[in-house]
């Protein structure tokens, strides 16, 4: 069999996009040192509360021993034994000798599995969040950058009624700041499994300590506070329960809506070339058109994000089949489904940070593209106009709807400029108002409080949401794309 690490199938998310830090997350280096560490816990918890059998030399050859992870004795023992747990309970036990006897002492395999699960799941979701701060905070600023820059607004992709490019923006950042209340709540919300035995009722556990209910009680408190969490789930079967894991799973998902909505809209502006992503000096859009700056950083967003969207349905489902206190038709999918979606998430909000820090505006193609449209934007302002200095605004109306048309077929039928302004100008109808046609078609008045609704946002809602991040913020570096 060959070594070759070319030779066989390697998952895209580790080996070609995913970042360093959540690649480790969910490794092995990082699944298997977090049970040894579990190991430890419960096994210091017990001498603490005073169980008997567990020596000092005991602790210092489990703690000596955390991370150093011997492999293949590990793997010879799983397939001997076809059980992943046991296989590591025997390598830990080589590892630290005067331990081997009360390694998983009154554990199920579960102890280990779900609670490194929700430490490994919870520092997935820290990563995740400290990136989508600094998403926010690039998009802002760059909302707060063109909060007046008037753009053409679209509805049904259709020109409609101007907006500014910055408070466009803010729709983004307002969905973005949704997907982090999301996360951070999941994130709060995950307790740990604790000390609950085979189906939870902690029987083994009151086994050891001769019926002592209190020290059972204790137990599980002091394991769960040196795992890290504040509290544990309450009652469970013999895993915690996978709607968990639904609950963990949703704002990603969300946030996979989100981030495909973003990036659909940039590759609507580019097509427009309004607005473009980064393109760097030597990159290659097409391999024959060699003129070509496609969009390919929002494209691979749209295609991990819509992944993304989907991988909720693996745990719903797996959370809605679980009979009675378990069942084991949980475990190959979860393996697959959860560290996925962390891993597509992380790369997701990589790749849209370094869009937005590098995102490129064109304020000419923008101008001239409202001066195609405005012109029938600003018939309105026109029949005021007239009103105002004593025109009939029926009248009014009429007159403009003869040459509006007049103007339409120039531009579908003969494919020539939007002429209407020069037809309105020559018109004597409108000669009380020649003279302050200028100001009528100026862009800004036609962008209401787009640039006083970027301030307030950013102030009132996006600052107050970043505060607790600042120092996140304050030390993040560019994002770099591998590929």
């Amino acid at each position: 069999m060959s070594t070759d690490p070319n030779a066989k199938y390697q998952s895209p998310l580790t080996s070609r996009y995913a970042s360093p830090e959540m690649a480790a997350n969910f490794s092995n280096n990082k699944r298997f040192g977090t049970w040894r560490r579990l190991w430890y816990n419960l096994a210091a918890a017990e001498k603490e509360l005073g169980l008997p059998g567990i020596s000092d030399t005991a602790l210092k050859q489990m703690h000596a021993n955390l991370d150093t992870i011997d492999y293949a004795v590990a793997d010879a023992e799983e397939k001997k034994r076809r059980h992943d747990v046991m296989a590591h309970v025997h390598a830990f036990g080589i590892a630290a000798p005067e331990a081997a006897g009360i390694i998983h002492l009154g554990a199920t395999s579960c102890f280990v599995t779900d609670n490194a699960d929700l430490i490994i799941f919870r520092d997935a979701m820290d990563l995740l969040i400290n990136k989508l701060v600094c998403v926010i905070s690039a998009l802002s600023q760059f909302a707060e950058t063109h909060r007046a820059l008037p753009t053409l607004g679209f509805t049904h992709f259709q020109p409609a009624q101007l907006t500014t490019v910055g408070k466009r923006a803010t729709l983004w950042v307002q969905e973005l700041l949704w997907d982090l209340r999301n996360m951070q709540r999941a994130r709060d919300d995950l307790g740990f499994r604790g000390v609950k035995g085979t189906t939870g009722t902690q029987a083994s556990f009151l086994a050891l300590f001769a019926g002592d209910h209190e020290k059972v009680e204790q137990l599980d408190a002091l394991v769960t506070e040196m795992s890290g969490f504040s509290e544990c789930y309450p009652v469970c079967g013999q895993t915690y329960s996978r709607k968990i894991d639904v609950d963990f799973m949703a704002p990603l998902a969300s946030f996979g809506a989100t981030a495909h909505r973003i990036a659909t809209d940039i590759r609507l502006l580019a097509n427009l070339k309004e607005i473009e992503e980064p393109f760097e000096r030597d990159q290659i859009g097409s391999s024959a058109m060699a003129y070509k700056r496609n969009p390919m950083r929002s494209e691979r967003i749209c295609s991990l994000a819509r992944h993304l969207m989907i991988l909720i349905g693996d745990v719903l489902q797996t959370a809605s089949v679980q009979w009675l206190e378990r069942t084991l038709d949980d475990s190959a999918n979860r393996r697959i489904s959860i560290p996925e979606a962390c891993l597509t998430a992380d790369i997701v909000l990589t790749t849209l940070q370094n869009v937005v820090e590098g995102l490129v505006v064109y304020p000419k193609v923008i101008e001239r593209r409202i001066r195609s449209e405005l012109p029938f934007m600003a018939t309105e302002n026109f029949i005021m106009a007239m009103v105002k200095k004593g025109g009939d605004r029926q009248e009014c109306h009429e007159q403009i709807r003869v040459l509006s048309h007049e103007a339409a077929a120039v531009v579908k039928q003969e494919g020539g400029d939007n002429d209407l302004i020069e037809r309105v100008r020559a018109c004597a109808y409108f000669a009380p108002i020649r003279d302050d046609l200028d100001e009528l078609l100026n862009p800004a008045t036609f962008i209401g409080r787009a640039p006083q609704q970027v301030d307030s946002f950013v102030a009132k809602h996006v600052a107050p949401a970043l505060e607790p991040y600042k120092h996140i913020i304050e030390s993040k570096k560019p994002a770099e794309l591998s590929v």
